[in-house]
């Protein structure tokens, strides 16, 4: 198999998050977040309306990107990514919670109760800080178990280590173990989300991972917030 990773282009967005759905929808935290974040179904015409909001956002973010996993052999797009590049520092105003403005009642209080305490503890950790923030790293159904994911992982890693700066994402249970071998870092911090509000036989723990760049000495996570944040760089390391 060949495999590259772009950028996804406008002609691309329907492609890429058909396989956001579809991937989600066959794994079991995706399943539980789909349902929260769209309970009313994904029908072909919720499809048209998310594609139409999609190309709005991405003529207005200045740090979101979404990049494509193309299997060069058949010519197809395998896997998507949806990623925040922060080189700079963000203002309070700038990073404020967005709030889930599609849902009306009970379906938007229930989101908002599972993403406001994701947002609340990565302002806590990083705050305005540079650094890179995963959305979501998704594989289409078919092609799963072809190292797809670790692929667009290492996509991150390379943007990480280019860019000197930190790699953070919110994980899947059932995927904590892999990216620790890839070198990221399990957070003592945790977002819990209670079963009542899942829908679920138990609680539900979110794994927060990073990784910390090469230049950045050995330095953990908790290192480097100790030093007040530092920017990174090879000069860092070398001072370490």
């Amino acid at each position: 198999m060949g495999l590259v990773i772009l950028p996804a282009l406008i002609p691309d967005i329907k492609k890429v998050y058909e396989i956001y759905f579809s991937a989600f929808h066959n794994e079991e935290m995706g399943h539980i977040m789909l349902d929260i974040m769209f309970p009313n179904g994904i029908s072909d015409e919720f499809k048209e309306e998310h594609a139409k909001g999609t190309l709005s956002y991405w003529h207005s973010s200045p740090v979101q990107y979404t990049y494509k996993a193309v299997d060069t052999d058949i010519d197809e797009i395998v896997g998507m990514a949806l990623i925040d590049i922060l080189i700079k520092g963000r203002t309070e105003e700038e990073r404020k919670y967005q709030g889930v403005t599609w849902l009306e009642g009970e379906q938007k209080d229930r989101a908002e109760k599972v993403l406001y305490p994701l947002w609340e503890v990565r302002e806590k950790l990083l705050g305005g800080q540079p650094h890179i923030y995963g959305h979501v790293a998704a594989v289409t159904p078919k092609h799963q178990g072809r190292k797809i994911g670790a692929a667009m992982m290492l996509f991150g890693i390379d943007l990480c280590e280019k860019l000197g700066l930190p790699i953070y994402f919110e994980s899947s249970p059932s995927t904590v173990g892999l990216y620790e071998k890839m070198g990221f870092e399990r957070l003592k911090e945790t977002v819990v989300h209670k079963a009542e509000l899942m829908r679920t036989d138990n609680d539900i723990s979110v794994p927060l991972m990073v990784r910390m760049p090469s230049c950045a000495g050995g330095m953990s996570f908790y290192d480097w917030a100790a030093k007040g944040y530092p920017r990174l760089s090879a000069s860092t390391a070398s001072k370490m």
